[in-house]
């Protein structure tokens, strides 16, 4: 389990997104009808985007911290993933949006003007950004969440794109290169596609049960087969569920042995894997080494590598 402060700090987080993303998003606009960019139009229905986004994470944060109840005994981890999903989509709508207007604007084009207020906008945008994105990365690897981890990628991509403005805008300024204010606002709209696919990809495996990663699994592996008594292991899955991941495993112990002792032995497997994985939830069935019996693994074999 986390500690009530580690609970405070991703909401902090998500809070501090939420208020970048509307000051971002209300300054790119008002830059965007002054200058008439469609690079910073695009930006800006990032933000906005990010606005209502960093909103469900900050939702989503709040619900999967809630304690554990007889209706959900595994916890509201997967509102993190739900959360994850459901961002992926609105940058996937943004991004269509902004991929329309630039074909609009090719046919017929639109003279941007006023780049020295596009230029300060965006500086300071990326550097507002910058100190947001520092902070959410440290609290998402603290704390193990999904959904911060998610938005401090958003912000990422938002430095990036930010970037790319700057360059356009110069080249506007500097050389009157109208074009490349279009060509901008595609490019970014296409990296923020391909971003979104992949972020939702990774929430998918969330929300459908995907197993744990093979680091947290080889770790469990290893603690199994170190354990004094313990002759094997079969039938190991597992299940990440936001902070938490959900192990379950049959123990392969002396048939001979006394109930007590094979309980003193799953006890101890179950205490190392939770002190070495404070994440990691263990269910252990106790089966009897030698004992012939219908398998996950043989049911999987040649499908998957448990």
């Amino acid at each position: 389990m986390r500690s009530l402060s580690d609970e405070k700090l991703k909401i902090i987080a998500a809070e501090c997104g939420i208020f970048l993303a509307i000051t971002l998003g209300i300054l790119k606009a008002i830059t965007a009808f002054y200058t008439g960019s469609l690079s910073i139009l695009s930006s800006m229905i990032d933000s906005l985007s990010d606005a209502f986004s960093s909103l469900i994470s900050l939702i989503a944060v709040r619900f999967s911290a809630l304690p554990l109840d007889n209706k959900h005994r595994y916890g509201y981890g997967k509102a993190e993933a739900l959360s994850a999903f459901l961002q992926a989509a609105f940058i996937v709508g943004s991004g269509i949006f902004v991929l329309y207007d630039g074909t609009r604007r090719f046919i017929k084009p639109e003279i941007v003007k006023e780049t020295t207020i596009g230029l300060t906008v965006m500086i300071f945008s990326i550097i507002a950004t910058f100190a947001v994105i520092i902070f959410q990365k440290y609290v998402a690897r603290k704390t193990k969440s999904l959904a911060l981890e998610a938005e401090s990628q958003h912000y990422v991509v938002d430095l990036l794109t930010n970037s790319a403005i700057i360059f356009s805008l110069l080249f506007l300024k500097y050389f009157d290169w109208q074009w490349i204010d279009i060509a901008t606002a595609f490019a970014i709209s296409i990296y923020l596609i391909w971003n979104a696919v992949i972020l939702a990809l990774k929430a998918l495996d969330d929300i459908t049960d995907c197993e744990a990663d093979d680091k947290t699994k080889e770790i469990i592996k290893q603690i199994i087969l170190e354990t004094n008594n313990v002759l094997g292991y079969h039938d190991l899955r597992s299940r990440v569920s936001g902070m938490r991941t959900f192990v379950e495993l049959h123990l392969e112990l002396d048939g001979n042995s006394s109930l007590f002792e094979t309980h003193k032995i799953s006890d101890e497997v179950e205490r190392k894997i939770v002190e070495k994985l404070p994440q990691v939830q263990v269910i252990i069935h106790q089966d009897p080494h030698g004992l012939k019996e219908n398998r996950l693994d043989d049911e999987l074999k040649g499908k998957c590598d448990l």
